[in-house]
Parts: structure tokens; sequence; C-alpha cells
């Protein structure tokens, strides 16, 4: 009997060992082409006053080994206005996409996603908020 309680512990034991789940890896990503990769994806400006004008820069590497082109940056409104190399970006090289926003006629929080248009062989996109308040104080 001694033995059927070792040999049932031990299969209990060792079921418990296999059943941990592995922690997630992150994916490598070995593509053949230009692969846009960002320092930073997002950006929050906190708190504007409507009609306040804001800027932020993104910067990115292409990591492939491929020349990357950006062909655009979609936008949803004439209030965003992206600025983004015209030239090859060189496999390694680096760049800079710069986005601003005007507030006129905006109120409360405001997100925007801009999808970027290149040949990257990943898909990639830039995304700011801001929570617009009513006009500055005179």
């Amino acid at each position: 009997m001694k033995k059927y309680a070792i040999l049932a512990f031990l299969v209990l034991f060792v079921s418990a060992a296999f059943a941990q789940e592995a922690k997630p890896q992150a994916p490598v990503i070995k593509a053949d082409g230009p692969v846009i990769t960002l320092e930073k994806n997002t950006h929050d400006f906190g708190d504007i006053y409507q009609g306040d004008v804001v800027e932020h820069t993104f910067k990115f590497t292409n990591t492939g080994n491929q020349p990357l082109l950006i062909t655009n940056i979609q936008t949803s409104c004439g209030c965003t206005t992206p600025q983004w190399p015209r030239d090859p970006i060189m496999p390694g090289g680096k760049g800079e996409l710069k986005v601003g926003f005007n507030s006129a006629g905006k109120m409360g929080k405001q997100t925007k996603v801009l999808p970027i248009i290149s040949n990257s062989v990943t898909e990639s996109s830039i995304t700011f908020t801001t929570n617009v308040l009513d006009k500055k104080p005179q």
C-alpha cells in the first residue's frame, strides 16, 4: 500500500511540474526587407488649451536589410500635420517623424492614430493623446 501512495505522489508531483506554462518570449522578426522600428509609438501631450499648437518627434530606425521608404502618414483631420523623411532610410539608418496638432475648435480628450504608409514588411502607426481645455484665462 505504501508503494502505491508513493507512486501516486510522484505522478501528482511530475504532473504539476509539467503543467507549468512557459513564459512567452518576444517574437524574433527575421524579415527580408525594410523594417520600421519606432523608439516609442505613443505620446501624451497632457492638458493643453483650445487654440494651442503642439508638436512631437517620433524617432525610428530601419532595422531591416533593405532601404525604407515612407510614402505617407495618414491623418483623420486637418488639425494634425505630419512630416517625414522623403529620402530612403538605409538599413541601420535613423529618421524622425514630426507630428503637429492644432487644438483650435477641439474640446475634451483627443486621441489620434496615424498609420505610417511605407514599404516596411511590418505595419506601424503612431498615436498621440491630449486633453483640450477651454480657452486660456486672460
